[in-house]
């Protein structure tokens, strides 16, 4: 079971470095006026494990912080991540 949490906490490490990335470029993007990152690939980073690093990214760069899908939206995925986990943890190791 060690080495399937070392596998998890290399991925969670690798797609939220990813989303903090593209968040920054979408931000970089918007402010030069060039074609910007879709907001459904935003959405998706976020669901596949990325919604912490994107929620604090977009706070820190304000980027996307006026539009409600984002500032409800990640941290409602970001919640049902929690309770996945936790459901997770609980099955496995209680």
């Amino acid at each position: 079971m060690n080495i399937f949490l070392f596998i998890l906490a290399i991925y969670l490490i690798l797609i939220n470095l990813i989303t903090v990335i593209v968040t920054i470029y979408d931000k970089l993007c918007a402010v030069k006026r060039r074609w910007r990152v879709k907001e459904s690939t935003l959405l998706i980073l976020s669901a596949l494990g990325g919604s912490i690093s994107m929620y604090i990214t977009m706070l820190l760069i304000r980027h996307k912080t006026r539009h409600i899908k984002f500032m409800l939206g990640i941290p409602l995925i970001l919640i049902v991540q929690l309770i996945i986990a936790f459901l997770i943890w609980r099955y496995f190791y209680v």
